[in-house]
């Protein structure tokens, strides 16, 4: 059955807006996700795990309820990446010896968004250990990316991303310590925020294998990493990160041309490649053409060779949980004050840039959307402007926000050609810390002005 008021596009906000009215019931608004999923999933493979019949049944019993003013997103139908806890279904971070392993209880962020009045339908794919700009594993298999399947979707929220592109859903929740939210929302051309860090509880998304007392896994959150939504427009993305805070976000409007922007295209060691500078060049003489205000140097920008290297060190102590590393080295407990240290300095710096500037533009990724490969990205090369550079070279880019914990939107600003395929493109708007509603705004302003 079709429904005109919940096309594969309709937003998070726009289907609860229908539900409310009575003008779809919540049971006509999951079942018309779990039809775009039959209809859609099967080329790019975005779901992991679905929920259907759980989700279903919830929805008649909240048609049964009255409805409820005080959840914004009562009645949507939603995934959210795998690596989350939700009761009864498998968490395997892309582990085969985990796939019979179903969680105990909900993750915090799970039980936020139900709260919220939020139907969750399914898991969506990831790589192994979320560790790559890919998503595949040996469990659920390879996703591909909507607008060309030769390609990925990014990672290690892909499944996340091309859930949202595809039109299966209008909203998720993923993970981003290396760009895990912005570069997949980049390649897909959706809208992803990467929430500042500690914004949005983590607590039960923790590596499977980690013993649980209680149905309780004791696990600190990661430094780094955050939780963050992917959707289609700006508005889904600001109640998604209000719904998952666990702390009233202020809204400090002011105009975009109003604004003093600080637009970054060129770091040391970081090229990027015509495809993504192209599009985002244009994207700025738009803006320039529109009378916003955008220098693009700055002394005040922070070394960021200097902190991309504490920012990688950190990075891989914190996904190994203090494992030696490739040289046989542990880090030591000076190791880690020495980074805690540097972070502190870096997020000094970037204070200091902010009180001249109100938000800082970049490319999420040094490339487009990359050809599949059996290899990870960052253990291989980039192609880029026709020579190969580390794969690891395009968390500069990402760890730009990640190492001092700032909010940072990505919004679609256009296309590019990137190895003979034309794909999206996406730019990152980086705010202040706690400044994610205002980032969110500043990046749908920039959207208007580009697409109208």
């Amino acid at each position: 059955m079709a429904y005109p008021q919940l096309t594969d596009k309709a937003g998070a906000l726009a289907t609860a807006l229908a539900v409310r009215t009575r003008k779809i019931s919540v049971a006509e608004a999951v079942d018309a996700a779990i039809t775009r999923a039959g209809r859609l999933d099967g080329e790019i493979d975005a779901l992991a795990v679905t929920d259907f019949e759980r989700a279903c049944q919830t929805a008649k019993a909240m048609d049964a309820a009255p409805r409820r003013l005080d959840q914004p997103l009562f009645g949507v139908p939603m995934t959210i990446k795998e690596s989350f806890d939700v009761a009864g279904l498998p968490t395997t971070f892309g582990h085969p010896q985990f796939k019979d392993q179903t969680a105990p209880k909900d993750a915090a962020l799970v039980r936020r968004l139900k709260a919220a009045g939020a139907i969750i339908i399914g898991k969506t794919n990831v790589p192994v250990d979320l560790t790559d700009w890919q998503s595949f594993n040996p469990v659920y298999g390879r996703t591909r990316n909507p607008h060309d399947p030769e390609r990925s979707p990014g990672g290690s929220s892909g499944g996340s991303a091309a859930a949202v592109a595809a039109g299966i859903v209008s909203c998720d929740y993923g993970t981003d310590i290396g760009g895990s939210v912005r570069v997949p929302a980049h390649f897909c051309g959706v809208w992803g925020h990467k929430t500042t860090w500690g914004l949005v509880p983590k607590h039960g998304h923790d590596y499977p294998g980690m013993s649980r007392q209680e149905g309780f896994v004791a696990a600190a959150d990661s430094p780094l990493s955050i939780a963050g939504p992917l959707a289609r427009n700006a508005p889904d993305l600001a109640v998604l990160v209000e719904v998952g805070a666990e702390v009233p976000l202020r809204r400090r409007p002011k105009p975009l041309a109003e604004c003093r922007l600080l637009a970054i295209t060129d770091l040391p060691g970081a090229p990027v490649d015509a495809s993504v500078l192209e599009p985002t060049e244009a994207a700025l003489e738009t803006l320039a053409r529109a009378g916003v205000r955008i220098d693009r140097t700055s002394p005040l920008l922070p070394d960021q060779a200097r902190h991309y290297r504490s920012y990688v060190r950190m990075m891989n102590i914190t996904m190994a949980r203090g494992a030696p590393a490739p040289d046989g080295k542990r880090a030591s407990a000076t190791d880690w004050f020495d980074l805690m240290d540097a972070q502190a300095a870096c997020m000094a710096e970037w204070e200091a840039l902010f009180a001249e500037y109100d938000f800082v533009l970049a490319p999420p990724a040094p490339v487009l959307a990359v050809p599949h490969s059996d290899a990870a990205v960052f253990r291989g090369t980039l192609s880029i402007n026709g020579a190969d550079a580390p794969g690891g070279s395009g968390l500069v880019w990402s760890g730009m926000a990640t190492f001092p914990g700032l909010p940072s939107t990505v919004l679609p600003i256009g296309s590019g050609t990137y190895l003979g395929a034309e794909l999206p493109c996406g730019m990152q708007v980086i705010g202040p810390r706690l400044r994610d509603l205002d980032c969110i705004a500043a990046a749908e302003a920039i959207g208007k002005l580009l697409h109208g």
